[in-house]
């Protein structure tokens, strides 16, 4: 158990500290997050014509709403927090590696699930958004991460020799 920890946090603070760095910013997670608004507006695009992406930005170009996906809601640090969990488990590396990926995507899909409902909630209800941007959806993101580490656990269990690696 203590050395989970200690890998933990020592893969936890290098990728958090990595993430931070302005090379890393501008090469990988400000691009991500830009196509992240892409991508959430080119879904909501067949059911509402008045929606367009710019950079991290959707907007309404009608009623004039917009949300900027900053860092922190792009979920780049909730699968951080999985990525630290994974390596930090024993386990072969092809198990780990599907793992951090299909729990990237999980991440991301509930993440996606998240902008386009708060694009919706904040132009009905600012008060709702900003209780439900702050509140309850970044527990629902790592309560995704954390059943998805669960789910990961629970695999590697049923496979003989999988805790090992």
């Amino acid at each position: 158990m203590v050395k989970f920890i200690l890998i933990f946090l020592a893969v936890l603070v290098a990728l958090f500290t990595a993430e931070m760095l302005a090379p890393v910013q501008a090469a990988v997670v400000q691009p991500f997050t830009a196509s992240l608004a892409t991508l959430s507006a080119a879904l909501i695009t067949p059911f509402d014509s008045d929606v367009i992406a710019y950079g991290r930005v959707i907007a309404h170009s009608v009623n004039g709403f917009a949300v900027s996906i900053e860092s922190g809601c792009n979920g780049v640090e909730a699968a951080i927090v999985l990525v630290a969990g994974v390596l930090a488990y024993p386990a072969p590396w092809r198990y780990r590696v599907v793992a951090i990926l299909a729990g990237f995507l999980t991440i991301q899909t509930l993440n996606i699930a998240r902008i386009i409902s708060l694009f919706y909630l904040g132009q009905w209800n600012l008060q709702i958004f900003n209780w439900t941007h702050l509140y309850l959806w970044p527990v629902f993101i790592m309560l995704d991460v954390l059943v998805v580490f669960i789910l990961y656990l629970r695999y590697l269990e049923q496979r003989p020799g999988a805790a090992s690696g």
